[in-house]
């Protein structure tokens, strides 16, 4: 070793670094929270899907967004089966298809119409040939099934809201209800029912709480985090420094 230098290394972080790395740390942590709040909410919509099919509640007159969201309801109309979307862009066990979504007109509710997802039927393989909907229900009907909500995109693209002409069923995907409202020419309620797999008149249907499982949240949120740990280390062992050399007469 050179007279006058030292081998034991000191603590001396740069500013650059120290910035850098804060920033880092301040977001992956930041997106940590984010993500264990989303396992958080998923946790809540497990539970009030769980929760939802205790008992069957009996809407009679009033509209199904008076009951809580995944509660199990009765419901009375009469299914339009001249009027009815496929959602596209709707997957089961991997395989590419639609939801089908026809109206239940309830003429004693305050909003006469209700969107029953009767479940996902698959892709026929052409654009130019869709899935057979014909229903064989004719008159007033009793249905029971899920309070619900249309799916959201989430991260996914291709909005396409069905077209204002052409002929029945029309395609649509990640639509919202003006825009429905609009093609069918009826007020809907701003739910959707999730009709019971046990239910007549209907397609597959393996109903879950939207979104990923709450577990898979959590796991990501802790990558986050030792992501943040990692940067916390790196930047330490970074800013570690030889001494300069001391000089000697």
């Amino acid at each position: 070793m050179a007279p006058g230098v030292s081998s034991a290394k000191r603590f001396a972080p740069t500013l650059r670094y120290t910035l850098v790395a804060l920033a880092l740390v301040a977001l992956f942590v930041r997106l940590g929270v984010w993500q264990w709040q989303r396992g958080e909410q998923r946790a809540a919509a497990a539970t009030r899907f769980a929760r939802g099919a205790d008992a069957v509640l009996e809407l009679g007159s009033r509209d199904v967004a008076e009951a809580p969201l995944y509660q199990r309801v009765g419901v009375e109309g009469e299914l339009d089966s001249t009027h009815q979307f496929l959602l596209d862009n709707r997957t089961f066990q991997g395989r590419a298809g639609y939801e089908v979504l026809t109206p239940l007109i309830r003429a004693s509710a305050p909003t006469p119409a209700l969107l029953v997802d009767r479940g996902w039927v698959p892709f026929t393989g052409s654009r130019a040939r869709l899935p057979d909907l014909s229903l064989s229900a004719g008159g007033a009907v009793h249905l029971t099934g899920r309070v619900g909500v249309l799916p959201s995109p989430g991260l996914a693209s291709g909005r396409a809201a069905p077209a204002s002409t052409g002929p029945w069923p029309k395609v649509t995907s990640y639509p919202d209800m003006p825009q429905l409202e609009v093609v069918l020419g009826r007020r809907l309620s701003p739910r959707i029912l999730l009709l019971d797999p046990a239910e007549p008149f209907g397609y597959v249907r393996a109903w879950q709480p939207p979104g990923l499982p709450p577990l898979r949240h959590f796991s990501y949120a802790v990558q986050w985090w030792s992501f943040a740990l990692a940067t916390l280390i790196l930047w330490a062992l970074l800013s570690r420094r030889a001494p300069p050399p001391t000089a000697h007469p």
